[in-house]
């Protein structure tokens, strides 16, 4: 099971990196007087690289078998998911308050940078983000 995690986990992150990308694509300082982001840079950040580090710590844990590696994934993944969570509350706001802003050559309006990103990628991120967080978990307990 440990593996399936480790699978799941990668699967989630690339799920995140997409979405990443579109919000560094779509994100302009210029423009945030008419349409402010309403994910801080500190948070997204945070969330990216607190998911990378524990990663790192899972994969530490699958060759070192090291129990309290496992246990330490499992603290970041509890962070990890306090500041997705929190994203995903802001996310959905703004995709309710805004309308889909079209292509980029077409836009009559702005919308915040989070409009953009396509609801299927969204939905996958998150599945796939508790898929993660459950299996990290019973695989630590059956470490114990």
């Amino acid at each position: 099971m440990s593996v399936v995690a480790l699978f799941a986990w990668m699967i989630t992150v690339f799920f995140g990196l997409i979405l990443l990308v579109i919000w560094i694509i779509e994100y302009d300082r210029d423009f945030q007087s008419t349409a402010a982001t309403r994910l801080p840079v500190p948070v997204i950040s945070g969330h990216a690289l607190l998911a990378l580090g524990g990663l790192m710590l899972w994969i530490g844990y699958l060759l070192l078998d090291e129990k309290r590696l496992a246990w330490a994934a499992v603290a970041v993944l509890g962070a990890v998911a306090v500041l997705g969570l929190i994203m995903a509350a802001r996310w959905v706001r703004v995709y309710r308050a805004y309308d889909d802003p079209g292509p980029a050559l077409t836009r009559s309006t702005t919308a915040p940078p989070e409009r953009h990103f396509p609801l299927p990628v969204v939905v996958v991120h998150g599945v796939m983000a508790v898929t993660t967080i459950v299996l990290v978990v019973l695989t630590a307990l059956g470490a114990s």
